[in-house]
């Protein structure tokens, strides 16, 4: 089974007044994302982090790679804006992209840290999955945050994220971008 996540920002103290965390301190986030991470994704799962895995001084390498380790099954990340050089290379990581492309249960799947206007597939029923962005924006019908601020902290799946989907209006841009398209 596939999960999505986003901006778990691991040992980022300013995050926590950035975007209204109800954490009282970092070591209470870091447990809580961590212990949402491994209660939810079993061995035999892929786990896609689509950016800002932590903000933290590599003195704390060491640290984040024992934390990482602790998340069963296979994790991939898509880079973001605080994925340092090194903690892109990680003895963690199952695979490391900037933009990626799978087929979760028939659907195709385009994942950025960023939130895009259009990709493969946009008009054949292809999903876009972001991070980024925090709180403040969910998304739209075909373009989602996965981002833990707008989860409860937690990876969700591709029926979780269509369901909330369905919910969204369409992005108001994309009948410029993408005309012709009932979506």
């Amino acid at each position: 089974m596939h999960f999505y996540t986003a901006d778990p920002h691991f040992f980022h103290q300013n995050i926590l007044k950035y975007c209204a965390r109800p954490f009282r301190s970092i070591a209470e986030m870091n447990r809580v994302i961590l212990n949402n991470y491994r209660s939810t994704v079993g061995p035999d799962d892929d786990l896609w982090i689509l950016g800002d895995v932590a903000v933290v001084h590599i003195d704390q390498a060491g640290h984040l790679t024992s934390m990482l380790h602790e998340i069963p099954g296979r994790k991939h990340l898509i880079c973001g804006n605080h994925d340092k050089h090194w903690i892109k290379a990680l003895n963690v990581w199952t695979s490391v992209h900037d933009l990626v492309e799978i087929t979760d249960q028939g659907t195709r799947v385009s994942m950025c840290h960023y939130p895009m206007l259009t990709w493969p597939g946009a008009r054949r029923g292809a999903i876009q999955l972001f991070g980024h962005v925090h709180s403040n924006w969910r998304g739209s019908r075909n373009s989602l945050n996965v981002g833990v601020d707008v989860w409860n902290y937690r990876p969700v799946t591709l029926p979780e994220i269509l369901k909330r989907a369905s919910t969204l209006p369409v992005n108001p841009l994309w009948s410029k971008v993408e005309p012709r398209t009932d979506i």
